[in-house]
């Protein structure tokens, strides 16, 4: 059985290029549009994994990441974090709220899929 991904990401053409990226190494993935899109569709399926970005319209990142963290159902989910920020400060409030890596955009396909596989295989 596949492992589930689910992308949360406002940007279709950023959902769209992590999914074919995904899906093409063999991953099942879902799509959220922001954090209260997520939290609709996260009870539907078994996800292994979640790659939200920061900034999003109606919840954003780290809003839907400490809501899934104080969530004893979801949260040991791992969180990559898919964002335009850099800043310090933000990754290590992202570290605080318990997500697992931080991924810089623009960002290379392989450098996705390099993490997924490093954290559920």
């Amino acid at each position: 059985m596949s492992k589930t991904v689910m992308i949360v990401d406002d940007a279709i053409s950023i959902r769209g290029l992590v999914k074919i990226t995904l899906e093409n190494a063999g991953y099942q993935v879902t799509e959220a549009s922001d954090g209260k899109d997520a939290l609709t569709k996260i009870s539907a399926q078994k996800i292994h994994l979640i790659i939200a970005d920061l900034y999003m319209p109606n919840m954003n990142g780290m809003e839907l990441i400490k809501t899934l963290k104080m969530n004893p159902r979801y949260k040991f989910i791992p969180i990559v974090v898919l964002t335009k920020e850099n800043d310090p400060n933000m990754k290590q409030k992202g570290r605080t709220a318990g997500v697992n890596a931080w991924i810089v955009k623009p960002f290379k396909p392989k450098t996705i899929l390099s993490v997924v596989q490093k954290i559920i295989g």
